[in-house]
């Protein structure tokens, strides 16, 4: 088994000119601190780690696992073609109440709306990377341009603070045939922050999920439940 450690100081400066233009969109300060690019790491990994790897997971540590973790490597195989990244759906409505104002613009649109058939945006606690992929895709790529990021956050008139997780679900409201949609068995969040302010009405729209949990997220800080 080979572990490699890599120096947060050292990412940063490769990843700082990559993603500085898109930190003034999708961070929590105002403006653009340097030590902010790493939540934008998972963005532009494909750029950073070496040729010879293909693929990496990347996942938070809130996570309390159910499953062998090995399992979910084999989500890479059901990567339909021209997507790049594994991802689940984000399971509150953070995203309807983000996109407020092109939804109030475009009152037929999906964007913000609950699964399964509305664009709920996306939860970046569990990360598939298929870096071939991202290195290939010569669109992914495009996205990444300052030009292009400030193109879809006028369009959609997105302000976020949640870093890559707002990137990628920003690129998924325009193209989501970059994205395999991972069951939300494999993340299961478990904040309820927005049942609380606001949208108690249509909570559990988002927030249900099927299935046997694989892996739990306590995210804002929820408990995870014990065995």
């Amino acid at each position: 088994c080979q572990v490699t450690v890599h120096d947060v100081n050292e990412l940063t400066e490769k990843l700082f000119p990559i993603v500085e233009a898109m930190q003034k969109h999708f961070s929590a300060g105002s403006g653009t601190y340097y030590s902010d690019s790493i939540f934008f790491l998972s963005v532009a990994m494909h750029r950073i780690m070496p040729k010879e790897i293909t693929q990496i997971i990347q996942v938070d540590l809130d996570l309390k696992y159910k499953t062998n973790i090995r399992d979910l490597f084999d989500e890479f195989d059901n990567f339909p073609e021209g997507a790049v990244i594994g991802i689940a759906r984000e399971m509150q409505p953070v995203y309807r109440h983000t996109f407020w104002q092109y939804r109030r613009e475009n009152p037929q649109t999906k964007v913000g709306e609950p699964p399964p058939d509305g664009l709920p945006g996306f939860n970046s606690g569990v990360l598939l990377l298929n870096l071939e992929a991202m290195r290939q895709s010569k669109l992914y790529n495009q996205l990444l341009e300052p030009t292009m990021v400030q193109k879809l956050t006028e369009k959609y008139h997105f302000k976020g603070h949640l870093g890559d997780q707002d990137f990628f679900t920003m690129v998924g409201m325009e193209h989501p045939e970059l994205f395999h949609v991972l069951d939300c068995t494999w993340n299961r969040q478990l904040c309820t922050w927005w049942r609380d302010h606001g949208y108690s009405d249509v909570f559990d729209q988002y927030f249900q999920c099927e299935g046997e949990v694989k892996i739990y997220h306590g995210n804002c800080n929820t408990p995870i439940p014990e065995d």
